[in-house]
C-alpha cells in the first residue's frame, strides 16, 4: 500500500515537472539583469564591499556568478549599468516608427524590464538580447581604457608587436580594450544561459551576435607629432565606434533575421550531453574547459525553412513569428498603437496605414511652443526666443 502510494506521488511530481519543463522550455532566462539600468547610481558601485550589493533592491535580480564577478571588479557594475541604458536608448531610436517601439515598463523587482515579450522567441526578443550584450561589451571595453575598472586597463597588446618595416607609424596611445569586454560580457550577460534548449541556444547566439558586432567595428585612429603640425611620428591605437553605428548594423540584421530550428544531429548531441556551434569558425569559440568539454557556444542551429542558409555569426535569430503589436496585450505587454502618430505620406512601416494595422487614423492640428532664433552671446550663452507653430499630427484610432 505504502509503495503504491509512494509510485503515484512520485508519478503526480514527475508529471507536474514535466508541465513545467514544457510550459518555461521557451521562457528566456539571465534577463533580470537589465533591470541594473534602474539602479541609479549607488556611492557602493566603486568600491564594492561584499554585502553592499544587497543593499538596492535591483540588485537581487542578479544571479550568483554575477554578484561574485561585480564583487571581484570594482568599478564594473556601473559600467554595465551605463551599458544597459545605452542599449535601452538605442533600441528605443531604432525601433521609434515601429509598432513595436521597444517601451521599458517600470521595473519591479524580479519582473522583466522589457514586459513579457521576452518570453516570446520572436525576433524583437532576439534584437534585445543582441543590443543588450552589444552594449556591455561596448561599455566596458571603454571604461577600461577611461581607467574606470580596477581590474582592467588599456589594451596594450598591439604595442607588443614587432613593427613592420614599410609602415610609416607605431603602435601607441590607449586602444579600448575590447578583449576584456568581450571576455566580461560572456561571462555576465550569458549567466543562466545554458544552451539546453532551442530558446536558450537562440538567447546565446543572439548574445555573441552582438559582440561580434562590437568587435568587428573597431577601428584605427592615429595622430601625428611633430613641430609645426608635421608627422615626423605617428601613433595609432585601436578604438571602438560611436555606439549607434552598432545599432544600425543590428537593426539591419534584425530586419534580416531568421527564424531557426534545432538540427536532427544536435539533438543527438543534446541527448549525449555534447553541445556544438555554429560559429566554431572563430577560434574563440573552439575552446573546451579542462575537463574536455566542449563549451555551450557550439551548437548548430538549423533554418526552419531548408531552402535557407544557416544563420552566420553576425545574424539574428528567432524560433517564433513575431505578434502583430496592433491591439494591447497586457499579458505580453504589448502596448498596442492606438493613439501613436504616424506618417500619412509613408508607404513604410510608421505609415498610417501600417502603424495604425487598417483601423485608419485622425488629424489634427495643434500648437507647439519651441525654441527659436537662437543666438550665442560672449562668453557662453545661449539665448532663445519661444516660437509658436502650428503642426499638423496624425493619431491612429
Amino acid at each position: 500500500m505504502r509503495l503504491w502510494m509512494f509510485l503515484t506521488v512520485l508519478s503526480v511530481t514527475v508529471h507536474a515537472s514535466l508541465e513545467e519543463i514544457t510550459r518555461n522550455k521557451n521562457r528566456g532566462r539571465g534577463s533580470t539583469w537589465w533591470g541594473i539600468a534602474k539602479a541609479g547610481e549607488p556611492n557602493n558601485f566603486l568600491p564594492m564591499s561584499a554585502g553592499s550589493i544587497h543593499m538596492e533592491p535591483v540588485y537581487a535580480t542578479l544571479r550568483r556568478k554575477q554578484r561574485r564577478l561585480a564583487r571581484e571588479n570594482p568599478g564594473v557594475l556601473m559600467s554595465v549599468s551605463r551599458g544597459a541604458n545605452q542599449a535601452i536608448a538605442e533600441c528605443q531610436h531604432q525601433f521609434r516608427n515601429r509598432r513595436w517601439n521597444c517601451s521599458t515598463k517600470n521595473f519591479l523587482r524580479g519582473k522583466n524590464l522589457f514586459g513579457k515579450i521576452v518570453d516570446r522567441g520572436c525576433r524583437e526578443t532576439a534584437f534585445i538580447y543582441a543590443i543588450t550584450s552589444a552594449a556591455v561589451t561596448h561599455s566596458i571595453a571603454r571604461a577600461c581604457s577611461e581607467g574606470s575598472i580596477q581590474s582592467c586597463s588599456c589594451d596594450y597588446t598591439h604595442q607588443s608587436r614587432v613593427s613592420s618595416a614599410v609602415r610609416d607609424w607605431e603602435w601607441g596611445g590607449c586602444s579600448d580594450n575590447i578583449g576584456y569586454g568581450f571576455k566580461f560580457s560572456r561571462e555576465f550577460v550569458d549567466t543562466g544561459e545554458r544552451g539546453r534548449n532551442l530558446r536558450e541556444k537562440m538567447n546565446l547566439h543572439n548574445n555573441e551576435a552582438g559582440r561580434a558586432h562590437v568587435t568587428s567595428e573597431m577601428r584605427q585612429e592615429c595622430k601625428c607629432h611633430g613641430m609645426s603640425g608635421s608627422c615626423t611620428v605617428k601613433t595609432c591605437w585601436m578604438r571602438l565606434p560611436n555606439f549607434r553605428v552598432v545599432g544600425d548594423n543590428l537593426k539591419d540584421r534584425f530586419d534580416g533575421a531568421s527564424r531557426v530550428m534545432v538540427s536532427n544531429s544536435d539533438r543527438a548531441r543534446v541527448t549525449n550531453n555534447a553541445i556544438t556551434s555554429n560559429s566554431a569558425s572563430n577560434s574563440v569559440h573552439q575552446h573546451r574547459d579542462g575537463l574536455g568539454r566542449r563549451q555551450r557556444y557550439n551548437f548548430q542551429l538549423k533554418p526552419y525553412n531548408p531552402e535557407h542558409k544557416p544563420p552566420g555569426q553576425k545574424d539574428l535569430v528567432y524560433v517564433e513569428p513575431s505578434p502583430p503589436f496592433c491591439e494591447k496585450n497586457p499579458k505580453l505587454g504589448i502596448l498596442g498603437t492606438h493613439g501613436r502618430q504616424c506618417n500619412d505620406t509613408s508607404i513604410g512601416v510608421d505609415g498610417c496605414d501600417l502603424m495604425c494595422c487598417g483601423r485608419g487614423h485622425k488629424t489634427q492640428e495643434v500648437t507647439v511652443i519651441e525654441r527659436c532664433s537662437c543666438t550665442f552671446h560672449w562668453c557662453c550663452e545661449v539665448k532663445c526666443q519661444l516660437c509658436r507653430t502650428k503642426k499638423t499630427v496624425h493619431t491612429c484610432l
